[in-house]
């Protein structure tokens, strides 16, 4: 036996375990929201947000940070200006713009589609995350962007009276 076998088999042994302890370690996701200071309902999405990933196995790392010039940031990261919405995030490296369920943000996390760079809900409908009115809900559309792409990702009906 050479020297270079002596090595080699104790190195892929600790790759192999290095390996599996990856394979079967929980998933992290982090949350950096950017905001307005002066706005409350992006502190009760980010809470939605938070709540739906800490679940089971998962560590979230989320955090908000608040932004004189959240417009500068928007057009950075690619968000078209009829998506906006109060405030950004940026989930896992994909730009989230405003009351996006967070549902939809773990369904595009999974898929990661080719073109799409985020998820945007414009404006800021009742109803959706953050924005809660009881039973009521504004209809409205989860939109997946890129930038030469746009696609509806979700609907949620109106309800309530």
């Amino acid at each position: 036996m050479t020297l270079t076998s002596f090595t080699r088999t104790p190195l892929r042994m600790t790759l192999g375990l290095a390996l599996a302890a990856c394979a079967g370690a929980a998933q992290a996701t982090s949350i950096t929201m950017y905001r307005d200071p002066n706005c409350g309902c992006c502190l009760s999405w980010l809470k939605h947000a938070n709540d739906h990933f800490a679940k089971g196995e998962e560590k979230v790392t989320a955090k908000s940070v608040d932004s004189q010039n959240i417009a500068a940031f928007k057009s950075a990261k690619g968000v078209p200006a009829d998506l906006v919405s109060c405030h950004s995030a940026i989930v896992d490296g994909m730009v989230i713009e405003g009351h996006v369920p967070a549902a939809d943000i773990e369904r595009l996390l999974k898929q990661r589609p080719k073109g799409i760079t985020g998820l945007a809900v414009a404006g800021m409908p009742l109803g959706s995350p953050g924005m809660e009115a009881g039973d009521r809900r504004q209809a409205y559309q989860v939109i997946a962007f890129g930038p030469n792409k746009r696609v509806v990702w979700a609907t949620y009906p109106a309800k309530g009276g």
